[in-house]
């Protein structure tokens, strides 16, 4: 090589494409599946216990033949939206009319971090009372639960508007509820949008939960009553379900998100300046 020669810089290395995702997560509940299958026929665990997951299978496909176990999914269908219907609209008014108002928040603050800790579970008693094993007993455990998680990030959204924004509005005196829709909501969308994807998931674990404990009608009622009559492989297949329930109200949950906040630039992937 002579003197002041440039070396060549070495050829860069082809891009290896990474594994999909989906294709990961289909591996992955595949592998998951398998253990199900083979840890009982290897004997690790007491197939009485722990049946095959073909045994699960063959009894969630007699359930799917069976109006009950249609009936028990509505249920549990219609208490979770109900809750958590009724969740968001209490959730975001009372969040945007706290969060508006500096002295109601400073009053209110105190009885929020209160009650906010209390799990829903410890309410089970008193539920009980009130209501019995009826379906208004577990609405309340959903509603309670899935509303703290709506009001507090709608509390933190309305917090986060911009102080001028909002004394703009002011100024050219946009009536409160045109300070609302123009100002205060566009800003606090994505925290109501992240409250409902946590609400969600909250109202049906405790929708599952209150059926569970309770003894409202629903799948959870269908899985207490499987594990005390014995039906151990009709029980695990009311629990796949409500797995798999788990995942369909994730995923709508995050396809409304991304649906709502598509102007947001975290959903259009861009990097504000």
């Amino acid at each position: 090589m002579t003197a002041g020669a440039t070396p060549l810089a070495p050829a860069a290395a082809p891009r290896r494409r990474g594994i999909p995702d989906s294709a990961l997560g289909v591996a992955g509940l595949a592998g998951l599946v398998a253990m199900l299958e083979l840890i009982p026929r290897a004997g690790l665990a007491d197939s009485r216990f722990l049946p095959p997951f073909s045994q699960m299978a063959s009894a969630l496909a007699d359930q799917l033949d069976s109006p009950a176990f249609w009936q028990a999914l509505g249920s549990s269908l219609r208490g979770w939206a109900l809750g958590l219907a009724i969740a968001m609209g209490a959730g975001v008014v009372l969040g945007i009319v706290i969060g508006s108002i500096p002295a109601l928040r400073a009053a209110t603050t105190s009885t929020i971090e209160f009650l906010r800790p209390i799990p829903s579970v410890a309410l089970i008693p008193l539920v009980v009372l009130l209501f019995g094993s009826d379906m208004r007993s577990t609405l309340i455990l959903v509603v309670y639960a899935s509303f703290w998680q709506i009001l507090v990030q709608v509390l933190y959204g309305v917090a986060d508007v911009d102080p001028v924004a909002r004394d703009t509005a002011r100024s050219y005196r946009f009536s409160p509820w045109a300070q609302v829709r123009t100002v205060i909501w566009p800003t606090a969308l994505p925290y109501v949008m992240t409250g409902f994807r946590l609400a969600a998931a909250v109202a049906l674990i405790l929708e599952i939960t209150g059926e569970l404990v309770i003894g409202s009608p629903g799948l959870g009622k269908s899985i207490a009553v499987a594990q005390s009559s014995g039906a151990v492989t009709t029980m695990y297949a009311l629990v796949i379900v409500t797995g798999l329930i788990g995942v369909a109200v994730n995923l709508i949950a995050r396809r409304a998100e991304r649906r709502v906040l598509r102007w947001h630039p975290s959903v259009r992937g861009e990097v504000p300046a």
